[in-house]
Formats: structure tokens, sequence, C-alpha cells
């Protein structure tokens, strides 16, 4: 920085997204005169760690001319959009008051904290563990499970394996001979930030990589793969078949999972129809996936072949109905051919946050001791346990909302029903940014800084620790989430107990003096900091000496078969399950990420609306049968909901399928039609089973024209 009067003052600085995305990306912004005027990538990173738009922009999104200010009051109906600007005092009262009557009048368990994403990767400025913090110490805060995100595999995985750590370190992928992408646009939604230059790099150096999925992804553009197209939720079936061809050719590994796992003796009963009388072949794979057989068995052949491979499920195959059986099956096919354990290779699971991280602090939730007594609901069916309560079957009647890093207005499922369940509560306030849809529907709206504006240390899911300066200050009265959760707690009586005294400056500190870092000016200045090993496989020591180092799982080997899961009510082996298609709904509409958004982020961002023209995607046999046009505006519809969006008729969707990108913000008329294309109007909040999570990719729809709509 120069420092002389008169002169421009410009420094760098290490930043990183505390945002709702599992990349992890050291960045670097580039300030001067108080203002950042750019962010690349750090160069303290590994030529493999690379950012992308939603990072290089971020700082449009700080400068936006709609960032909320000042503290908002509601003055009209909920959804109106009329809100008063009042002081923080006035802000802090009303909020500290109206918490206080609905637990008086109501008792505990009677506010249900909804959100955590907007940032969930900091030591400190952690959306969920702030919020889970103050409501706990507060008494009165509705236990919730799952997630929107990963509840079936988070489900599933500790019954094969006994851990949820069954990742690998993307620069194992320099060891594999094939990728298998089922599911997992990984060039947009990234698992970690060396994966995408990781699997470039193998493609590049002529690793076979194939794409799973209903259209033709960035992933499969970008890498010129394969793309093998597959109808949604049929993703076990499509397993299955592989299995069989394994199973039919002599290509499965028994010595190894002799040593290693427990119950493929029962999965080959059912892949052999041993027992039902119907072979999972190939054959009996097309109809219900919409994939050639002579595909799958190409497909078999290669993987049953090729040593090692890694196959890497996405976290789509898993919002289906039945997605607990897709990546269990997934873990079955990794198994069955030996890549389990080895380098180069996968486990089947998932992929996200798979491995420890280097050891830091971190602001802790204050929990309550478990207890019988405390009720919980699935995070999926929240709506359902607000509109219904205790005479629907829910063991809680919640009467507030409190929302802290959630837009669930735009990403929960049913958006209609989400609206009625906000309209019915006494008492809702959030944290926000931006008049969202959220934000538009709740009594109080306290603004807050982003990561740009604030210190923090961030975890990565990777053997990394990052160092987020902070860049800027915040605009107009913006306040951090801990700052106001500090006052908050001081009007109810809490503050010491909540802060334990410390600034957010000197939590820092602490998270850092407990941490492994051994030179924390060098961690401040870089940016970075490096986990001793980086060539990782999950469930290594277990492969090193397996009865040393038995799983934590009842035999203490992989479970194949699962006795501990049947006792859900569900088959011990993975199963296909399949949905009923509807004759009125006869589209299958798939809702994946989009580039150029995290979640609902940057929806109302100019520079990122720009670059991706929302559209739905139709096969033109589909557009054929319904006389439809390229560009022309339809109506998309099922029982829930209606949206009106121009059409994008391509090649790059599979018959019998459309796509409609998630986390647009939602434009309603007075009819309850979307006008801006808001995936969740779709969507159902009835959950897959037994996680009782998402199912967000199982939803049926009709496509048409409708002269009457405006």
């Amino acid at each position: 920085m120069n420092s002389q009067t008169g002169k421009t003052k410009s420094h760098t600085l290490p930043v990183s997204c505390n945002r709702d995305c599992s990349a992890g990306c050291p960045l670097l912004a580039h300030v001067k005169n108080g203002e950042i005027i750019k962010i690349t990538n750090n160069p303290a990173g590994t030529r493999y760690m690379k950012g992308c738009s939603n990072g290089f922009q971020a700082m449009r999104a700080a400068y936006a001319p709609d960032r909320i200010l000042k503290p908002l009051i509601r003055t009209g109906s909920r959804g109106s959009g009329n809100f008063k600007e009042v002081s923080w005092d006035e802000a802090f009262d009303r909020v500290a008051a109206g918490l206080s009557t609905v637990k008086e009048k109501y008792g505990s368990n009677s506010v249900i904290f909804l959100g955590g994403g907007g940032a969930c990767r900091g030591a400190l400025h952690n959306t969920y563990r702030l919020t889970e913090r103050f409501l706990n110490m507060f008494g009165s805060n509705v236990k919730k499970y799952g997630n929107y995100s990963c509840s079936a595999s988070d489900f599933v995985t500790p019954f094969v394996f006994g851990t949820h750590e069954v990742g690998f370190d993307a620069g194992t992928l320099q060891h594999s001979k094939m990728i298998i992408l089922w599911g997992a646009n990984i060039m947009d939604t990234r698992f970690g930030c060396e994966y995408p230059t990781r699997i470039r790099e193998a493609a590049k150096n002529g690793v076979p990589v194939i794409v799973i999925d209903p259209r033709k992804s960035n992933t499969a553009n970008l890498l010129n793969a394969q793309w093998i197209r597959i109808r949604p939720g049929t993703d076990t079936a499509m397993m299955a078949a592989v299995l069989y061809e394994l199973i039919n050719h002599n290509q499965v590994d028994y010595p190894y999972m002799e040593k290693y796992c427990i119950g493929f003796d029962q999965v080959k009963k059912y892949i052999l129809g041993t027992d039902d009388h119907q072979p999972k072949t190939p054959a009996w794979a097309e109809p219900i996936c919409g994939t050639r057989a002579g595909t799958i068995k190409k497909l078999a052949d290669l993987y049953g072949r090729t040593q090692p491979a890694a196959l890497i499920p996405g976290l789509s195959i898993q919002r289906n109905i039945g997605g607990e059986e897709a990546m269990r099956m997934a873990m079955v096919l990794q198994a069955a051919t030996g890549n389990t354990g080895k380098m180069g290779g996968a486990s089947g699971g998932c992929i996200w946050g798979g491995l420890p991280v280097p050891e830091c602090g971190k602001i802790d939730t204050a929990d309550i001791a478990a207890s019988s007594s405390i009720p919980e609901i699935p995070e999926y069916n929240w709506p359902d346990a607000i509109l219904e309560g205790k005479n629907g079957g829910f063991p809680v009647d919640i009467q507030a909302i409190y929302n802290v890093g959630g837009n669930y207005l735009s990403q929960g499922s049913d958006i209609h029903k989400n609206i009625r369940a906000f309209n019915k509560v006494d008492f809702s306030v959030c944290h926000e940014q931006f008049m969202t849809p959220t934000a538009g529907y709740c009594d109080i709206i306290l603004p807050v800084s982003c990561f740009l504006e604030r210190e923090d240390i961030l975890f990565t899911g990777m053997n990394y620790l990052l160092y987020s300066g902070k860049a800027i200050d915040p605009p107009g009265d913006v306040k951090d989430d801990y700052d106001i959760f500090c006052e908050l707690s001081n009007r109810l009586g809490f503050k010491n107990t909540y802060s334990e005294g410390k600034t957010a400056s000197q939590w820092i500190k602490q998270f850092m003096d407990g941490s492994e870092i051994t030179d924390h000016a060098l961690f401040k200045r870089t940016g970075i900091y490096s986990g001793k090993e980086q060539m990782r496989i999950g469930l290594s020591d277990f492969f090193s000496d397996p009865e040393k180092n038995p799983l934590k799982t009842p035999s203490g080997r992989i479970e194949l078969a699962s006795e501990n899961y049947a006792k859900t009510g569900f088959p011990a082996i993975p199963t296909y399950r399949g949905m009923a298609d509807e004759a009125q709904y006869p589209l299958r509409l798939v809702t994946p990420h989009s580039l150029n958004r995290i979640n609902s982020s940057c929806t109302n961002i100019q520079w990122f609306k720009a670059r991706e023209q929302h559209m739905l995607w139709m096969n033109p046999v589909d557009a054929r049968k319904r006389n439809l046009q390229d560009k022309q505006v339809v109506m998309v519809a099922n029982a829930r909901g209606k949206i009106q969006i121009p059409v994008k008729v391509t090649n790059d969707i599979m018959e019998g399928v459309v796509c409609l990108l998630e986390g647009i913000w939602p434009d309603l008329d007075e009819n309850g039609i979307d006008h801006a294309g808001a995936a969740n109007m779709l969507t159902s909040t009835e959950p897959t089973e037994p996680c009782m999570g998402s199912r967000t990719h199982s939803v049926l729809v009709e496509v048409y024209y409708d002269p009457h709509a405006s």
C-alpha cells in the first residue's frame, strides 16, 4: 500500500466466498481507495485451485444499489412490499419483544430457525451456528433434522460405511483411468475448487470421462465427455443393470469383497432376479431409464475392465424418490469393482466434505443436551409443520420464524405452501442483504454484511483452511450477524453468555490460537493453510488393515446389505423403487443449479442475469407433440403451481424430460402464476423416505401454450 499523503492507496488481501457453495476458493481482493476494483485467484493456492464468476464478481453484490441499508419494519400486509426504515434500537426492541411474546404465549419450541446457507463455511460468521446458538440460549427453538442438499446421502452413508468420511482429495484423480460423473455437473456445482481443474486435466490426458445426466450439462460440453441420457429418478435401475453385466461377465472382484464387505450375496440375488424372477438386465432397464441397453452394456464393459475408476455421484441423484437407494447402489458398484479405498478410485459416496479438515475452532451452537423430550421435525417438512402443527401429527405448534441466510420463498419446495406458512405465524424476522421474496413476508428485516465486509476463517471441505480478510466497510447501517445477536441477547438477558465477552476479532484470534496453524502472520498474509496430506482417500486405515481398523458398522466391514437399514422399513439392500407416471403430467422436470447463481443468490444482480437467459429446456420431439416453437412463451404446470416462461427447444435435453434451472425469485400475478421461472413453484414437500429429505428431481409436469396468458 502506498501510504504517502495524496497518493492513490492500493492493496490486496486474501478473501474467500462464505456462501452456500462447497468449492472453497482462495481469492484475492484488489482494493483501491477503499473500494474493490477486482477479485482474482489467490496465487498462494495451487495451480488447480480456481475460483468462478460468483467469487470474481462478488463486489457487484456488495455494491448493488438495492442493498438494504437500514432496519425495516413491515407496514402493510405480508408480501405487500410496504416497509419503513427504523433505528437499530427500535428494531432490536421489536424483535426482542416479538420473540418474548411468542415464547410466553406458546412456550418452548415455538420458534423455528430457517436458513443457514447464507454464510455456511465461516468459523465465526456462520449463519447456521450463530442462529442456533442464539435460539438455543433463548430457549425456544424447534429442532430440525435433514436438509435440502444431501439428506439421503447423509442418511445412508453410515449404514454402509459407519462414517461420513468416505471422500477423497482431488489430487488422487491423477491416478484415475476412468471418471464417471453420475448426475454430477462438476464444472458448475463444484464440490471443491480443485475438482474441475483436476477432471479437466484428466480428460485432456485421455482419461475417459462419462457424464450420466438427463441433459447435456456444461460439464459434458466443456470436457467433451461422453453423455449418457437417463430419465430422472431411475439411476438405481441403470446401476443395477450395470452390475448385472459385471456379474455376467465375471468382472466382479470377489476376493476384494470377501476381505472388505458383507452382503453382496444378497445384492446379487436381487440383481439376478433369484427371488422376484426379474433379472436386472440392460433390456429391463432400457424402458425405465430411457437409455439404450447397448449403451448400458458398453458402459459396464468399459467400467469393468478399467482400473482404477472413480464413480462420483452428484447430489442430484439423491434428490429423488428413492434417492437413498441410488446412493447405496453407487457404493455397491464401486465395491464390486474393487475401486473403493483405491488411489484414483472412489467410494461411490458423496465427496462433499467427505474427509477431515485441519483443526481449528469455531463458534459452538450451545446445543441442548440430547433428550427424547425435545421434539424434532424434518427440515423438508417445515411448512407442513407450521400449517398443520400438533393437529396434523407434528410434535410442535410453531408460531414464529427466525430466518437467517435463507430464501425459502424461492428455494423451499412448493412456494405457494411456503407463503401460506409465513402468513400463518404470529411473528417473523430475517437478516438479509436484499429484499428477497422471503424478506418481503417478514415483519422485521435486519440488514447484514457480506463476506467482503468482515474477517473470518473459512473451512473448505478440503484439507485447507482459508483466511478471509475484511476488504471493505459495510455500507449504511449494516451490521454483522454476530453483532446483531449480541445486541438481541443483551435485551433478552444473556449477552455475556452469548458473546462470552468477546468481540468478533477476539473470537477469530481464539480460534486461530487453538488451531494447528503455527504461523498466524503467514496465514493472514497468504490466506491459506494447507494440511499435511493432500492425497488422502477415505477409509484408508480400514483398507490398510481391516482386522485392526474395523469400520463402525455392526460387522466392522462395508455393509452392502444392512440389517440396521432394514429396520427403517426398507430393504437391507438397495433396490429400484420407481416413480409412478401420471397421464395428466407426462414430463419429468429437473431443476439443476446455475453457473451464474449460488442457489438464489445473485438472482437480482444484473451482471449475472445478463449472462444466462432463463428458459425451459425441451426436446424437439416433445415440442412437436405440443406444437411449440423455440422461444415461445409456454405454461409449465402441475397440481402445485404454474409458471409462464419461454421454451428452449434443444437436443441437449432427453425426450420426456424438461429442465428449469433453480434459484430464480418468483414473480406472482394475482392468479398465483409465476412469470419469472421459479422452479419451486412446482416441487413438492412430500419427502423421500426413510431420510425424509428432498425429492426435487421427482417432479411431474405438463407444458402447453396458453393463448389467454399475459
